[in-house]
């Protein structure tokens, strides 16, 4: 009988799998030198695409060491030469290895060549792929080429990222384009919520300079940067530098009210633009009407058109069925009568509040119900969506288009809302999202809070900026406040 400890005999591995069971364990250790020495002793020089990406992955984590830079640049262009002929076709992973070999070897020209050449080949584009002939230009100050290199980018329908971001405003505050500088903050601004210690390094280096004590405009009334404020949902006008002198700039944090430590400056909770919220509106409309009957939800429409009062909307369903997951749970009106009463109360009118037809009708058969129900139909505030339809859709709309409250525990993660695929409804719901809790029966509202933690620009010219990093508090949070002599004509109402 043969006893093997009821272990089974290892396979031994052919020569193809070896050799890439070693080239596995290079990439994962970034060991360049077994690598080399591992294609140095294989028996055919040409590889797989896939072999040829992982040796080329090893050679561009190898860069940012001194001691195997240029081996990592030598051997890497050595093999992408040698394959690259009318039969090779590389995918966007080679392309960015090369690009990155290139610009470590200072030619950004042809990082930016080859990350250009994934059209060729049919390879969808990536950010990382330009980011290195991006990253080799600002570096050598070539601040024209590295602008080409962004406007290629979003030709392709990419964004740049907060490293990218800031290498532009890097190289635009050393050759002193304060138009740009100007620019990519607000790009930055659009891109983060709160910025890295190397961004804040940069943004400080500008604002201490010379470049930027001299510049700032002249010729706008305070109407005209309010009315700019207003358009853009606030915390911004976009309309260029203001005020004049140096720079005052220094670490600062907000307090719970939004006011400023260090300059008193009170910050605002920030919405979206108006060209944003219609956008946003006409998305909502456009998906319920393709997910329910058109004609039903043009009827919700119109019917708002004629019902624009309102300043808060009440996502019924979400508030009656709260914490009624229990055996004699149910629909709960006494906690949508709590709410309604209480945003009465606070705003001195009444919200709109949106509930299924086939809920408010159930509402109506049951006698100890009805008199509420039947009181907030009395008062035309209580809108039944139709039967077949979804009602996440029409309160959505209704607290978009009217730019109101929205009283809802609802998340919004559901597929339905995923569907928008908006990047600003994190700011949205922000801004209108009213939460609420009972404990022990009692109701509280929790409002939007008092202040965004992003980027600002005020209405005198002075910008606060958060630097990102988990804080316990926000109250914790470190701000670069920066200000200087106010704008001489902010106070000024023009005639």
């Amino acid at each position: 009988m043969n006893h093997h400890n009821g272990r089974r005999k290892k396979q031994k591995l052919t020569p193809e799998a070896q050799f890439r069971s070693t080239l596995d364990h290079c990439s994962k250790k970034k060991d360049l030198s077994t690598a080399i020495s591992l294609y140095e002793s294989s028996a055919s020089p040409t590889l797989t695409l896939n072999n040829l990406n992982s040796f080329l992955y090893i050679c561009s984590n190898s860069l940012s060491a001194p001691e195997t830079r240029k081996s990592a640049i030598d051997f890497g262009f050595k093999l992408f030469n040698l394959h690259n002929n009318e039969n090779f076709k590389p995918n966007e992973a080679t392309l960015t290895a090369v690009a990155r070999l290139a610009a470590a070897n200072g030619d950004g020209d042809y990082a930016f060549e080859l990350a250009k050449s994934v059209k060729n080949y049919a390879v969808a584009p990536k950010l990382r792929t330009f980011a290195p002939a991006l990253n080799c230009y600002c570096g050598v100050g070539a601040a024209e080429k590295a602008y080409e290199v962004e406007e290629y980018v979003e030709s392709m329908g990419l964004h740049l990222e907060e490293s990218e971001l800031a290498a532009l405003l890097k190289v635009s505050v050393e050759t002193g384009r304060e138009t740009k500088v100007y620019e990519y903050l607000h790009k930055l601004r659009r891109v983060v919520r709160a910025v890295e210690e190397s961004t804040m390094a940069v943004l400080e280096n500008w604002f201490r300079g010379k470049k930027a004590a001299e510049v700032g405009l002249v010729s706008l009334d305070q109407n005209e940067i309010k009315e700019a404020i207003m358009r853009n949902g606030g915390g911004w006008h976009g309309l260029g530098w203001l005020g004049q002198g140096e720079w005052a700039v220094q670490r600062s944090s907000i307090a719970s009210d939004g006011l400023c430590c260090a300059c008193s400056e009170q910050l605002v909770c920030v919405d979206i633009d108006r060209a944003e919220t219609d956008k946003f509106a006409q998305s909502i409309a456009s998906l319920a009407m393709e997910r329910g009957l058109q004609s039903n939800f043009k009827e919700f429409q119109d019917w708002l058109e004629k019902h624009s009062e309102y300043e808060t909307v009440v996502d019924g369903a979400n508030i009656g069925l709260y914490q009624q997951n229990f055996a004699e749970g149910g629909f709960s009106i006494a906690q949508l009568d709590a709410v309604v009463k209480k945003v009465h109360t606070k705003t001195k009118k009444w919200p709109l509040i949106v509930l299924h037809k086939k809920r408010v009708r159930s509402l109506l058969e049951d006698a100890l119900k009805r008199e509420l129900i039947q009181e907030l139909m009395d008062l035309g505030v209580l809108y039944g969506t139709p039967y077949g339809s979804n009602d996440d859709w029409y309160w959505l709309y209704a607290a978009v288009k009217l730019k109101c409250l929205l009283v809802t525990n609802d998340e919004m993660r559901d597929h339905i809302f995923e569907l928008l695929g908006s990047n600003f409804f994190f700011r949205w719901k922000e801004r209108h999202q009213v939460r609420y809790t009972f404990l022990k029966g009692s109701l509280k509202l929790i409002m939007p809070p008092l202040y965004s933690g992003v980027i600002q620009e005020a209405k005198k010219g002075s910008w606060h900026i958060p630097l990102a990093g988990e804080v316990s508090d926000e109250s914790l949070r470190s701000w670069l406040c920066v200000t200087r002599s106010a704008y001489h004509e902010a106070d000024k109402v023009s005639d």
